[in-house]
């Protein structure tokens, strides 16, 4: 039997790589004479620099930044080169993603994507040719508007005077915005962004409404929120001539995906698309007997390219079976069975906290590893024995 494993991280607990590595060594404990392929898949959230630079050969650049609630935080970017040129790749979850929000200050009015755009600035003063940006795992939704103005965009009241966006709600208070003192440098490099494609700013199925509660927003928080990005797309508009209301990938990590587009003319991509160049996954997949697969959460939004319904998709094409492994099972999870995932279990076995939930993951990832290719042995048991019956 030949095993193919393509999990996803599991958000604020461990990243692709932690997950893949616990599903390896519940194979192992199984049988260790399988043959498999581990291929820790990102989707622009937590561990994306990190894994293109690695399979890149590159480095990561340490960088002193503004944190999603306003503090200090040590961050980073990656940078390696191919062909002669530079590419940094900037991973937003390592500088504002939900992680870094205390769980008591999760209030994504409050929650500011600045330390974005100081990162992109340290790209720009490595002269890089390239910026390749990760947006996933988001503990902000202020449409990027600080990620705007770390890069010299001002914003500004109705007054005519310059005021500091620090969070969504901020944007209410913005008459206009003006780009004459944008860094300049960022007509100078392409900019390439992989987000969910299906997220939208505004509207009802905008960021605001669709992941605003799980960044800790109130029902009264939402609709504030919801409003702000309204007017704030207004403003864009007028500012530089592009609605972003409706684009695909502009609600990406609380609308960060219209500020990229808006103001340093970065191109949107499907986040699975672009991966796909970096990471190569097609050719083992479709050689494999069965794919295990592994998110933190399985739910109805998991279809709209979440990790396991793109692995799915691919080994479809293939007519191979594909197992998914998740931490909570939530509300519309059997849409995943039409999205081509033909199986699916939670490695928690009992009623827990979150806290011990996060704390003995990688060992429950690895119980249920083991346990799911026993269950496979099962049905492949019984299948040779019906050949066998009917004189195979």
């Amino acid at each position: 039997m030949k095993i193919v494993i393509v999990p996803s991280g599991f958000k604020e607990c461990l990243d692709a790589e932690e997950v893949a590595s616990a599903m390896k060594r519940g194979v192992k404990r199984f049988d260790p004479s399988i043959q498999m392929d581990v291929i820790p898949m990102i989707d622009g959230g937590e561990g994306f620099a990190k894994t293109i630079v690695n399979l890149k050969g590159g480095e990561l650049i340490t960088q002193n930044v503004t944190g999603p609630v306003g503090e200090r935080i040590d961050s980073y970017f990656g940078v390696y080169e191919q062909n002669g040129k530079r590419t940094a790749v900037i991973e937003m979850a390592a500088v504002c993603g939900l992680r870094l929000v205390p769980r008591t200050q999760r209030n994504p009015l409050k929650t500011t994507t600045y330390g974005v755009g100081e990162l992109i600035r340290g790209a720009l003063d490595l002269n890089v040719d390239h910026i390749l940006i990760g947006c996933g795992d988001s503990g902000t939704s202020d449409g990027g508007a600080g990620m705007a103005e770390a890069l010299g965009v001002q914003f500004l009241d109705k007054a005519g005077e310059v005021i500091h966006v620090h969070g969504g709600e901020d944007l209410l208070k913005v008459s206009s915005i003006s780009t004459s003192a944008l860094d300049a440098r960022i007509h100078d490099v392409s900019i390439d962004v992989a987000c969910n494609w299906n997220n939208i700013l505004c509207g009802d199925q905008g960021v605001a409404r669709v992941f605003g509660p799980q960044k800790g927003a109130t029902p009264e928080q939402i609709d504030i929120l919801s409003a702000a990005l309204e007017h704030y797309a207004c403003l864009i508009q007028e500012a530089v001539e592009t609605d972003v209301r409706q684009i695909p990938g502009g609600g990406a990590s609380g609308g960060l995906g219209a500020g990229l587009l808006a103001f340093t003319g970065a191109r949107l991509h499907p986040r699975f698309s672009i991966i796909k160049d970096y990471i190569q996954i097609e050719e083992k997949i479709a050689h494999a007997d069965v794919v295990l697969t592994a998110e933190g959460s399985l739910d109805f939004q998991t279809p709209n390219g979440k990790i396991p319904s793109e692995v799915a998709r691919i080994a479809k094409k293939n007519n191979i079976p594909v197992i998914a492994l998740t931490g909570t099972i939530g509300k519309g999870a059997s849409l995943n069975y039409q999205a081509g995932i033909d199986a699916y279990s939670s490695i928690i076995p009992r009623p827990v906290s979150m806290e011990e939930a996060m704390r003995k993951a990688p060992k429950w990832i690895e119980d249920s590893t083991e346990c799911v290719l026993r269950q496979v042995t099962i049905g492949l048991g019984i299948a040779h024995k019906k050949y066998r019956e009917r004189g195979g």
